[in-house]
């Protein structure tokens, strides 16, 4: 990417960080990328534009940081210790006040919806394949919904690191709450053969209900 166009990219999330959704203009991003401001026009068309591309950008790149780490855990609680990690080093770099901004202008800017959906699509689609492979063998598998599962990980991932901004201790909790059902999956898949169909079937039963 050209290098003009990566300065505008920094400095769409810069002005995010500093002004808020509310206060991103092309002076102010123009601003933090220490460019004239006519280059966001001219490299991308809109503000719009360049907060669409920022954000694909910046979520691939957050993305492509913990692929590493999606690919080597092997627990649910791997998983977790994942996510936590990325709680902390995402608030400490900013990027969780930029996705708050982002929601919020996704509300009301169609804009803007369809390019931070797809950006958080990308989380969902690694997430998704992590737990199709960790859950592959265990008797959850048969009735979880995993691409819904998977929907439910990064909104309550999404809604946590939020939370953080304002109520750390209750997000903390929140985040051993879901290491213990990490941990009741483990014992579920260590039961043994007899009791593993019983409970799949049990399951199946009560999913079907």
């Amino acid at each position: 990417m050209a290098d003009t166009k990566q300065r505008l990219i920094d400095g769409a999330m810069a002005a995010l960080r500093e002004h808020g959704i509310a206060g991103v203009s092309a002076r102010t991003i123009a601003t933090a990328a220490g460019v004239n401001q006519a280059l966001v026009f001219y490299h991308f068309g809109s503000v719009d534009q360049l907060l669409a591309t920022a954000c694909q950008v910046a979520s691939k790149a957050r993305v492509d940081a913990y692929r590493e780490r999606f690919a080597a855990a092997t627990s649910l609680r791997d998983l977790l210790d994942v996510g936590r990690d990325m709680f902390d080093a995402e608030r400490e770099l900013g990027n969780v006040s930029v996705l708050a901004q982002l929601l919020a202008g996704a509300q009301t800017d169609q804009k803007l919806a369809e390019p931070v959906a797809a950006a958080l699509r990308l989380w969902t689609n690694e997430i998704e394949g992590v737990l199709r492979r960790l859950l592959a063998h265990s008797p959850v598998a048969e009735v979880a919904d995993i691409p819904g599962l998977t929907d439910a990980v990064a909104a309550a991932f999404v809604g946590l690191e939020l939370f953080g901004g304002v109520d750390d201790a209750a997000a903390q909790r929140a985040l051993s709450a879901l290491d213990q059902l990490a941990i009741l999956v483990e014992v579920v898949d260590d039961l043994g053969p007899v009791a593993r169909r019983a409970l799949a079937s049990r399951l199946r039963k009560r999913s079907a209900e």
